[in-house]
């Protein structure tokens, strides 16, 4: 009728009988960061990136600009460092990791038609 879950319900009605406070852990909840469950992913992205990084040619931000693909990179770690496919993550999660090392990807033009 409240449109409240049964398990919570009764959860609720067993900390009021015992007096035990029943605390959730919600920091283990969830999917965990890539860096986080792989944790040599982060320097062999690095191991590979550098030696394809070029500086701002105007210098005028910090940021290294890779002259490689995110799915360029995705196929190196598969192939050089022997990753498997289920547990790398996706090309575009590869991006966001690329910009939080501080790169920024080389972009690909379409051709016109």
């Amino acid at each position: 009728m409240l449109g409240w879950n049964r398990q919570s319900v009764q959860l609720g009605l067993d900390e009021r009988r015992t007096g035990i406070v029943c605390v959730d852990n919600y920091q283990a909840r969830g999917r965990h960061k890539s860096i986080e469950i792989l944790p040599n992913l982060e320097s062999d992205i690095r191991s590979l990136v550098d030696a394809k990084v070029q500086t701002d040619p105007k210098f005028q931000s910090t940021f290294l600009y890779a002259r490689i693909s995110a799915r360029a990179v995705r196929e190196a770690l598969l192939g050089e460092k022997g990753y498997d496919q289920s547990e790398l993550p996706s090309r575009q999660t590869l991006g966001t990791i690329l910009n939080g090392l501080g790169y920024r990807l080389k972009k690909h033009k379409k051709p016109s038609p």
